[in-house]
């Protein structure tokens, strides 16, 4: 017998979006209840209105290219209001210290950023993100619910607990 497929959350996000900030609290506490039969997978959803998000976005995939997707995404979403204030290249730079930071390759990430290795796959999550209804961030797909978070987060923790506990149970019976 294989093991069981992970419960699957699609967690969009925008990093220079406050409320993603609050809402990877959220993440991080259904990671720890659910452990490994929850697999997170962040997808990117840059808005217009925030001039540095998709670059911001190729950043965090090339942090992932480097195994830190998670702790990069936390480290720029703490600086949130740093980066919406940088002008000009003082925002990539920020990218770059941020990820300087964490020990990640700084001079990998200054080239990813100038040669745009990860804008397709930033893209396409974008596209996909439309095509399936997300107009905000954060906004989280699970078990074909879309739930967002843009507006209000009340209890959305609760409701997305909820549907994996009843999606976890229907798999153990």
């Amino acid at each position: 017998m294989s093991a069981p497929v992970p419960l699957r959350l699609d967690f969009w996000c925008e990093l220079q979006c406050p409320d993603c900030r609050a809402a990877l609290a959220d993440v991080a506490v259904l990671r720890d209840r659910f452990g490994p039969e929850l697999m997170v997978e962040l997808r990117h959803f840059p808005l217009e209105k925030h001039k540095h998000a998709h670059l911001a976005a190729q950043a965090a995939e090339e942090a992932r290219a480097q195994g830190q997707l998670w702790a990069y995404v936390e480290a720029v979403l703490v600086r949130v209001a740093e980066l919406a204030a940088a002008k000009g290249a003082a925002a990539e730079k920020l990218l770059v210290d941020i990820a300087r930071g964490l020990g990640l390759d700084a001079d990998e990430m200054e080239l990813a950023l100038i040669d745009g290795r990860h804008i397709l796959q930033v893209d396409a999550d974008e596209a996909e993100g439309a095509a399936i209804g997300v107009k905000g961030t954060p906004t989280y797909e699970v078990a074909g619910k879309l739930l967002d978070g843009s507006k209000d987060q009340t209890r959305l923790r609760e409701q997305i607990e909820a549907i994996l506990t009843d999606r976890a149970a229907d798999r153990h019976t």
